[in-house]
């Protein structure tokens, strides 16, 4: 299973820990970065890259770190076709994967330790969908929501290859409204 992984500097050492976890237990790696800890980094900058090849399925799932995972979530949910969530315990870890289809754990870096997070991940990683109806209707439904979204933004005549939905926004307001 190919795994992408992610953190800005809050997340660093957890990253690095996991990235080494991840190897000895066989499994390839595509790291989005950081490469290094910098005070100054912004997590959008490595999240929102690895949430689109999540969603455009260049690797089977993602894990994305910060200080508190709560801005890698935020992000990462940004992008249509993730299903991102901030997990801390073992129990959303797999029930987030079997009725959710959860494709991306986001992290705290600053809340979880280097044990838990590993067992997250593994319980993360081990977890399948379980294709239950009742899950597959509620799965449509976001899906509707995300349709619904592009819509309004194909509506404003904002870009379509924008990478995030804030970058179409920005470029409408810069651009003026067309109406």
């Amino acid at each position: 299973m190919l795994i992408g992984i992610a953190a800005d500097h809050g997340g660093y050492e957890l990253k690095a820990h996991l990235v080494k976890m991840l190897r000895e237990a066989g499994y390839e790696l595509i790291d989005f970065g950081d490469r290094v800890p910098d005070a100054g980094d912004d997590y959008p900058d490595f999240i929102v890259p690895l949430a689109h090849a999540v969603a455009g399925e260049e690797v089977a799932r993602g894990v994305a770190i910060c200080g508190s995972g709560v801005g890698a979530s935020v992000a990462a949910n940004k992008v249509p076709g993730v299903r991102a969530c901030l997990i801390h315990e073992t129990f959303s870890a797999h029930q987030g994967v079997e009725d959710d289809d959860l494709n991306m754990i986001c992290l705290g870096g600053q809340v979880v330790g280097h044990a838990l997070a590993w067992d997250l991940v593994r319980t993360f990683l081990a977890a399948r969908f379980s294709g239950a109806d009742r899950h597959r209707r509620r799965l449509e439904k976001v899906t509707g929501l995300e349709q619904k979204a592009v819509e309004v933004f194909h509506a404003m005549d904002a870009p379509i290859h924008a990478q995030t939905v804030g970058e179409a926004v920005d470029a409408w307001r810069n651009e003026g409204d067309p109406n």
